[in-house]
């Protein structure tokens, strides 16, 4: 908050007043899975009832991947 809205807090007659509605407000609006979610910060919001299951299906699906690394074009040599 102090770096968010360092004009505003700077601004107002009571400082520590307006850092803490600040504090509030952002945490009210922004801090929550659903907001991440929605701007593709995460790929899924789980329920926590769930998670067990999902994470025991994501790590199924890993177990038999193979990621083939690309043939290299140069090689290293020392300078």
């Amino acid at each position: 908050a102090n770096v968010i809205f360092r004009r505003q807090i700077a601004e107002a007659a009571d400082p520590e007043a307006m850092r803490q509605k600040m504090v509030k407000e952002y945490k009210s609006e922004l801090m929550h899975p659903y907001y991440a979610a929605e701007r593709g910060l995460v790929d899924d919001v789980i329920d926590p009832a769930e998670t067990r299951e999902v994470l025991v299906k994501s790590l199924a699906m890993l177990q038999s991947k193979h990621a083939d690394l690309p043939s290299r074009k140069h090689g290293n040599p020392p300078q």
